[in-house]
């Protein structure tokens, strides 16, 4: 049996994207995308995806369900770690005082880090213990809609 890597992570990269569209992410696909997005006001939050089964199971789940909250968000972005790299690394300057993690999630203030969920909060955690990580700061930081 002959499977072409590349096609097959294609179709994985497009399933993830799709996903987090539909969850109501825009994804920010460049440097330039970034800066624009987050210079809005209010919150933003940002989820760092990536192809990893963390990801796919527990991250992009959370990142849907989380919405759907008394208090939420302004602003909801995506950028790809190792897909759309120049955004990923333009994303990762804000949120100081944090390392590199993927996939995770980075909630901002007027383009300042509030706080995150970082991969290791993500990885072997139930998809609504992120749920609720991600809701607690939303308490904190965000507005009620």
């Amino acid at each position: 049996m002959n499977i072409d890597f590349n096609l097959f992570m294609n179709d994985v990269v497009r399933q993830a994207r799709q996903e987090i569209e539909a969850a109501g992410y825009t994804q920010l696909t460049t440097a330039e995308d970034v800066e624009e997005a987050f210079q809005k006001p209010g919150t933003t939050l940002v989820m760092v995806n990536s192809v990893c089964g963390c990801a796919g199971g527990i991250a992009r789940p959370a990142a849907a369900h989380s919405v759907h909250y008394d208090k939420r968000p302004t602003n909801l972005v995506t950028v790809f770690a190792g897909q759309d790299k120049e955004a990923t690394a333009r994303a990762r300057e804000y949120f100081e005082g944090y390392p590199p993690s993927s996939p995770s999630f980075a909630l901002l203030k007027d383009g300042k880090i509030m706080t995150m969920v970082e991969r290791h909060e993500i990885e072997g955690h139930e998809p609504m213990s992120v749920v609720t990580k991600l809701q607690e700061a939303f308490d904190q930081y965000c507005e009620e809609v």
